[in-house]
């Protein structure tokens, strides 16, 4: 009986311990990006009018690009947010979709392929853990429009 009692103790003790460590794994603390710190697109103008398949061009100021994982300080790694309506739980680490594209070997420029139509483009510095840094580090969206074909304008 007392090896029984001694059983639900624990289990009672692992679960408790489970529940009240939640809300501390379900958060991560922001690390702090420094004053003036920005980041962009550098190569496409907002409503530009791009083939299927076009290169984008990160630009981060004030801060440096590391590789997920890399805790140096000011540094961080891109994020592409593609066709992405809301971005929710900013303490968490940023989610890996088709809608958000994680650079985490550092990378500054990718290849993107889209659908033709109308699509949005924003761009997020995040820290070694995929979380938004305090304040955000972001982009202005900017709108593209996605054709088969981009028209040569004619030569003279």
């Amino acid at each position: 009986m007392k090896s029984l009692l001694c059983h639900k103790t624990f289990v009672s003790l692992v679960l408790w311990v489970g529940v009240s460590l939640q809300p501390a794994m379900a958060q991560t603390a922001r690390t702090p990006s420094p004053e003036g710190a920005t980041v962009r697109i550098s190569n496409i103008e907002d409503k530009a009018t791009l083939p299927a398949t076009f290169l984008v061009k990160f630009e981060v100021t004030g801060m440096e690009v590391a590789p997920a994982g890399d805790k140096t300080p000011n540094s961080g790694h891109h994020h592409l947010f593609i066709d992405l309506e809301a971005l929710v739980g900013i303490d968490k680490p940023l989610p890996a979709t088709d809608k958000i594209i994680h650079f985490g070997a550092g990378q500054t420029e990718a290849e993107i392929t889209l659908p033709p139509g109308n699509h949005t483009l924003q761009l997020m510095f995040a820290d070694a853990n995929h979380v938004a840094f305090n304040p955000i580090v972001m982009s202005k969206q900017i709108d593209i429009t996605v054709v088969e074909k981009v028209e040569e304008p004619a030569k003279q």
